[in-house]
């Protein structure tokens, strides 16, 4: 959608500037079609379908639905028979003053009384009535809320990594936040209005025609025009709800970015500009959400002077038709309740017309990620290529490329013809200049993606035909970028083996040189790291990671510059560690400091996504070529690592 486009979409204005999705442009790719959430002042491209797939979500609950639908139908027959009751004490007090007045009776205060007691049982079980209804509905639309999240969350863990490189995570979280939020107040409180309105109409219209069809038609005339306003409006508004929907994920998309990288920002002094976007979106934000809720609010007040001309018109064929005789006093004023209690059920639905298409708009950008795509799983008995494998007890760690060839957008390919052998036990170091594709190789042997032609093998059983869970089972993963999660450092050691005792984890920790700074802590293991963990350093978050490691302990490793964040000393006791765990392991070295790797079995040399050299230390140097050139380029005359002395270690 280029910018004219969405121009000519906000109302042919620049009101609505472009400026979100030129920085997503300028960050990210594109979502390919069918990932895509609703952009700015598109219309809903399916509010039939939407609407019946949210339905669908209701089908378990149908029973409960039933019930308060009951009970709402119920309570608004009690409600709309209250005026024609009361109207029975205003005709009765009339007469009595007449006949007070002439001397003939007086007033049956009595029958008043009963009157009255009557419509304050009527009015009393209708309110009970639509306690329980809305009771019931509440509980219905908080349990639809929990199965849209538990749903969406679900959907993330089956979504493949590709997904994720064209999606913001601020766009997820505006779904499971802010879009479940609408659909949640939608059944809260829509569809009890709904019945409320609908069962008004209908029972307001049939009691009128009891008290005078000459004044239901005088009445019936004000609805055309009462349409014509809310089609106005609701057409207005419509595209309004969907742009205000669509930059709450922009805003919250930019707020999370923005936070996350806080360090970056300040550093680099960006708070103007990351404010200045924030304002652009946030003005766009305010401007949809003004002119949507200025229409919505303007409704009622337009609909109530279309209204009160319906009423006073009523009101003078009234008097004109009790002076006949037609209609008494009471019937005159049931009948003027009726008209306000008629105009008020159209008056909401239009108000829900709007709030329905607020939700489906909402709705339709949780369905549509909900059908996204999805990470193409098998199982031992439903293979990919329909051969029944057997999943081995145990690996010995052969690993085989055969034409891999991978890229992460089409036609941009980043490894071409990816050919390598590895055997059990070795440790293979992957080495090569920035973008040669040494971490793409490692997210293809844990299976984060596919190749896109070749395939890869683990003991001759090709890892497409098994389950991803079970390949990565396999694989004991420290990467140079550390995931820990806010919990205690117990648990995060433990996360690769949750099933670990106390001893096998302080046995790990002190594996990884873990343990005396572990005990230094305030609670020791205990210790709760932050959700951004900022609370401890850098160097003992990669240690942690090591120690995860070597917990689980896996048949096979893949390490990702591992000890780039310790000092020298602490590297070297790491170093010897993870000697100690490679040992009779598979393991896969992405090293840029090739002084780490000079004792590895195995050197693949990568450049522009091919292997241009392979074997050990020695064989490559005496080769002269692309290797040596990297590995002189990091050493001074007197054979210093300039990497490690740059570094500070």
């Amino acid at each position: 959608m280029n910018t004219n486009d969405k121009q000519e979409n906000f109302d042919n204005s620049s009101d609505f500037p472009d400026t979100q999705m030129k920085r997503r442009q300028r960050t990210k790719p594109v979502p390919p079609p069918g990932r895509r959430g609703l952009m700015a002042g598109e219309k809903s491209r399916d509010f039939k379908g939407t609407m019946k797939k949210l339905i669908a979500y209701l089908a378990p609950y149908r029973w409960p639905i039933l019930f308060a639908i009951i009970f709402a139908i119920v309570s608004t027959i009690l409600a709309i028979l209250g005026p024609k009751v009361l109207g029975n004490a205003t005709t009765t007090l009339f007469e009595g003053v007449v006949k007070k007045t002439t001397r003939t009776g007086d007033i049956d205060f009595a029958k008043i009384k009963t009157i009255l007691l009557t419509t304050l049982a009527l009015y009393l079980s209708s309110a009970i009535l639509q306690y329980f209804q809305g009771w019931v509905l509440s509980g219905i639309a908080v349990k639809i809320t929990y199965s849209f999240r538990k749903d969406i969350l679900a959907k993330i863990n089956r979504m493949p990594f590709r997904a994720f490189d064209s999606t913001n995570h601020g766009e997820i979280l505006s779904r499971i936040t802010n879009d479940v939020d609408v659909v949640n107040q939608t059944l809260t409180q829509t569809i009890s209005q709904m019945i409320h309105s609908i069962m008004a109409i209908i029972g307001v219209f049939v009691m009128m025609l009891t008290i005078s069809w000459q004044m239901t038609i005088i009445a019936l005339v004000t609805i055309p025009l009462s349409l014509i306003v809310v089609r106005v409006i609701v057409k207005r508004s419509q595209k309004y709800f969907r742009i205000q929907q669509e930059y709450l994920g922009h805003v919250n998309s930019h707020i999370e970015e923005i936070f996350s990288s806080h360090i970056v920002v300040k550093a680099y002094g960006g708070e103007q500009k990351a404010v200045q976007t924030f304002n652009n979106l946030n003005s766009t934000l305010y401007r949809s959400a003004w002119k949507s809720h200025f229409l919505s609010s303007i409704m009622m007040p337009l609909m109530n002077f279309v209204g009160n001309i319906g009423y006073v018109a009523v009101a003078v064929s009234g008097g004109w038709l009790a002076a006949k005789k037609m209609v008494t006093v009471g019937d005159i004023q049931a009948f003027l309740q009726y008209v306000r209690q008629f105009t008020q059920p159209i008056v909401q639905i239009a108000n829900i017309s709007n709030v329905l298409q607020q939700t489906a708009a909402a709705a339709e950008r949780i369905f549509d990620f909900l059908a996204s795509e999805e990470e193409k799983n098998v199982s031992v008995e439903s293979p990919q290529n329909g051969a029944l494998v057997e999943i081995p007890k145990s690996i010995k760690g052969k690993v085989e490329f055969r034409h891999v060839r991978f890229g992460y957008l089409p036609g941009q390919p980043i490894i071409k013809d990816f050919n390598a052998m590895v055997l059990p036990g070795q440790k293979v170091a992957i080495v090569g200049p920035t973008g040669a594709g040494k971490t793409t190789l490692v997210k293809l042997l844990m299976r984060f993606y596919d190749p896109d032609s070749g395939e890869i093998l683990i003991d001759d059983i090709p890892i497409g035909n098994l389950p991803r869970s079970v390949v990565r089972s396999w694989f004991g993963m420290v990467l140079q970028d550390t995931w820990l999660f806010s919990g205690t450092v117990r648990n995060n050691i433990a996360y690769g083996k949750r099933d670990a005792t106390d001893a096998e984890i302080i046995e790990a920790a002190k594996a990884a040189h873990v343990d005396h700074f572990v005990r230094a802590l305030p609670e020791g293991y205990d210790f709760e790291i932050n959700e951004e963990t900022t609370n401890i350093s850098q160097g003992q978050m990669q240690l942690l990671t090591i120690a995860r490691a070597m917990l689980a302990q896996p048949p096979m490793l893949i390490l990702d510059e591992a000890t780039s964040n310790v000092d020298t000393h602490t590297e070297v006791l790491i170093q010897r560690a993870m000697g100690v765990l490679m040992q009779g392991r598979t393991s896969f070295v992405i090293a840029h400091r090739l002084s780490t790797i000079r004792d590895a079995d195995l050197i693949l040399v990568m450049d522009h996504g091919d292997i241009v050299e392979q074997g050990t230390h020695q064989e490559l140097l005496s080769k002269g070529g692309f290797y040596a050139e990297l590995y002189n380029s990091q050493f001074d005359q007197n054979g210093e690592d300039q990497l490690a002395n740059a570094s500070g270690l």
